[in-house]
């Protein structure tokens, strides 16, 4: 572990130039008085490290000195993928491993390409969930995460909502972890083909003891491309007929999303003579839908099916009686 510290110290000194022993500290998830002691263990290394006195002072490498030890291990090659993803990587217990490969990268790049990497970190930055949530608690994402490295089979506790709600045991085969707009699913193979199992729903998971093959075929980039395609037809199978003010049309983006909407978009009727114009949109189920199209409240009328016409003027009656 120490080495490891080490190595670290002397890559953020070669990344970053002069540092104090504070900023080294915090870098490193150590105290001070650690620094100084690896400092000190450096020097007696060979390393050329001296100290700079002052408000501005710190630790720094002699001019013209750089370290070759840049090799990435096995671990922080496999997580160079997340390195725009610092919460994901944290969740799969990766983040230390994400630090470490950044800090090695970076020591390897040519001076050009390394400045050009700072830039764009100070640039870009990725935050994969939405608006006013956050992240979903994934208590059983590092348990999956290690038997889907280890080809091992679960046992999971799963609170599923259709086609019955309830809880259900399976037993699975792993294949693969998605991160889709700040919620993870973890795809796997019970006694069919591959689905997919949202982890925050996941109530227990028992890794077994039994290994299995993983199956050679198994693309999952493609799988989740087709379940996306899958899920969005399928949604898009029952519909709803809404009448809607101009103003509802233009809020149709923030209440469906850009597919729904495109989708309702090519079903509109000619205005009538108020102005207003009938689509069709997408049904994913009653409650979801009622949820959005409150949203646009006296934009938007629903015409069928009958079913959430009644949900909706039920919901609005019983809102009336709260503002007497």
């Amino acid at each position: 572990m120490r080495a490891s510290r080490l190595v670290s110290l002397l890559l953020l000194l070669q990344n970053r130039g002069r540092m104090s022993a504070a900023r080294l500290a915090a870098e490193l998830g150590v105290t001070a008085r650690t620094v100084y002691r690896d400092v000190e263990a450096l020097a007696a290394a060979g390393v050329p490290i001296y100290a700079e006195p002052g408000p501005a002072g710190g630790y720094q490498l002699m001019d013209g000195y750089r370290t070759r030890l840049t090799g990435l291990t096995a671990g922080e090659a496999g997580s160079l993928f997340l390195t725009g993803l610092p919460q994901p990587a944290a969740e799969l217990g990766l983040g230390a491993e994400v630090a470490a490969a950044e800090l090695k990268l970076m020591a390897a790049l040519p001076t050009p390409y390394r400045d050009a990497s700072v830039r764009i970190r100070q640039r870009f930055h990725l935050d994969a969930p939405g608006w006013y949530r956050e992240a979903d608690p994934v208590p059983r994402l590092l348990a999956a995460a290690e038997a889907l490295w280890q080809d091992r089979l679960v046992e999971i506790r799963y609170r599923r909502w259709s086609p019955t709600p309830g809880v259900v045991t399976r037993q699975l085969r792993p294949l693969g972890l998605v991160l889709k707009a700040g919620v993870w699913y973890l795809v796997a193979a019970g006694r069919s083909e591959p689905r997919t199992y949202r982890v925050t729903n996941i109530e227990e998971l028992r890794p077994l003891p039994e290994a299995f093959v993983r199956p050679g075929g198994f693309d999952l980039a493609e799988f989740w491309r087709d379940h996306v395609e899958r899920y969005e037809e399928s949604e898009a199978a029952e519909t709803a007929v809404v009448r809607l003010s101009p103003a509802g049309i233009a809020a149709l983006p923030e209440v469906l999303g850009p597919r729904a909407t495109r989708l309702a978009m090519r079903t509109l009727e000619p205005a009538d003579d108020e102005g207003w114009q009938r689509a069709t949109i997408p049904l994913e189920s009653v409650p979801h839908a009622a949820a959005g199209l409150l949203r646009l409240g006296a934009d938007a009328q629903v015409l069928a099916p009958a079913e959430l016409a009644a949900h909706l003027a039920e919901t609005i009656r019983a809102m009336a009686r709260l503002y007497p």
